[in-house]
């Protein structure tokens, strides 16, 4: 019964706070008809769709949350249960895990064309490609990812305060000023540490360290086990394989990969390595690393492996590598404010086929980009920069 799910969402409602939203909240005001949100598990989806249906004007019998694996869904199709929420004026269903549902391509589509006023919003896995399925979707549907936690949401998230995001450009150019003016009370430094380990997912604000490594390494695994063995239709003996080519990959991250080597190892041919790889990006877990110019293929061998991000490193390692943490970092950050980032020939990143970047600690100098226009020092351990040498930490304010 309906009446099931709308008691579900008012439970969830009951518990849901309001006082801190993530940096995709405002997209979600657009007036796209069919929109969707996708992320790696533990982002905050569900959180995001439950503080916009909460704060939306519509009446409450107008605006309705789902998730795909409710056991309404056992016995009840998608459409029906849309079709009866639109017969009663509903305006607004949001759609939580829509991959949960063996039909949602179809469907979704059959909804869109069918209830010419009703808003859907969905989330689904990272794994998941959206463009993908048994319907057209792309000339309806409008995605969003929704990435970690930047820097600066962590900090507003753990210390209820506000701060502001700059752009790529007002960091380059007014760096020194931007610093000095976040360090006049308060020493980002001294939260940074803790950010790179556990603090890219928002549960961060209510579980110890301790449980937080346990809670990132469920989450590669619940990836892994269940959103690619799902989308990508991969068996037990497929998964265990992934997972030891995570293990190889861990120990020596940025891995600068051998594919027969690997293939060899594992016992698989080299295209279903280049298949893994490239599965393991799109599910977020892995970042393929390239220097410019090169065409991107499916079946190419990465110049360089870094994980997605720099929790998942210390969750698969103990003490990872301080100069890889701090590489990691700035490709999250970048890419996830919308920047492309590559391997460079002389330093270590070029960003936008523009900017070049050597990463390093205090005593980093810049003889790796003597000479190279538009080129900077990105230091870790420093608050406040001069000239060509800016903190580590002020590009977690990307975004």
């Amino acid at each position: 019964m309906i009446e099931d799910l709308i008691q579900y969402q008012n439970n969830l409602l009951s518990q849901l706070s309001i006082s801190w939203i993530r940096y995709l909240y405002p997209k979600l005001e657009s007036e796209e008809k069919l929109l969707g949100i996708k992320g790696l598990r533990g982002v905050g989806k569900t959180t995001l769709l439950l503080q916009f249906l909460n704060q939306s004007e519509l009446p409450a019998n107008q605006k309705l949350y789902v998730t795909a694996d409710h056991p309404f869904f056992y016995s009840n199709g998608l459409f029906d249960l849309t079709n009866q929420f639109y017969t009663y004026g509903g305006k607004l269903l949001v759609i939580d895990e829509v991959h949960k549902y063996s039909n949602w391509s179809r469907e979704l589509k059959l909804i869109y064309d069918g209830f010419p006023d009703l808003r859907v919003l969905f989330t689904s896995s990272s794994a998941l490609d959206l463009y993908r399925g048994e319907s057209d979707l792309s000339r309806r549907l409008i995605s969003f990812p929704l990435e970690g936690l930047s820097f600066r949401e962590y900090l507003s998230l753990m210390t209820e305060r506000n701060f502001n995001t700059y752009t790529f450009q007002e960091i380059l150019e007014n760096h020194q000023e931007i610093a000095a003016f976040l360090t006049r009370d308060f020493h980002p430094l001294s939260y940074f540490q803790a950010y790179l380990k556990f603090g890219y997912f928002p549960s961060i604000k209510h579980l110890s360290p301790e449980s937080m490594k346990t809670r990132i390494f469920q989450t590669i695994n619940t990836v892994l086990e269940t959103d690619l063995a799902f989308s990508k239709e991969y068996t037990p003996s497929n998964i265990a394989k992934i997972k030891k080519l995570l293990g190889v990959i861990a120990v020596t991250v940025p891995f600068e990969p051998n594919i027969s080597k690997i293939a060899e190892k594992l016992g698989i041919g080299r295209n279903t390595v280049y298949a893994f790889l490239a599965h393991l990006e799109d599910a977020k877990i892995l970042k393929l690393m390239n220097r410019p110019n090169r065409g991107i293929s499916y079946l190419q061998k990465p110049d360089k492996i870094y994980f997605e991000n720099t929790n998942f490193a210390f969750s698969l390692q103990e003490n990872p590598n301080k100069g890889t943490i701090r590489e990691t970092f700035f490709i999250n950050q970048l890419e996830n404010a919308g920047l492309h980032v590559d391997l460079s020939e002389k330093g270590d990143f070029v960003v936008a086929d523009t900017w070049t970047f050597e990463i390093g600690g205090k005593s980093k100098d810049g003889r790796q980009i003597k000479n190279v226009n538009d080129s900077f020092l990105v230091i870790d351990d420093i608050e406040i920069g001069f000239g060509n040498r800016i903190p580590l930490w002020l590009f977690g304010f990307l975004y």
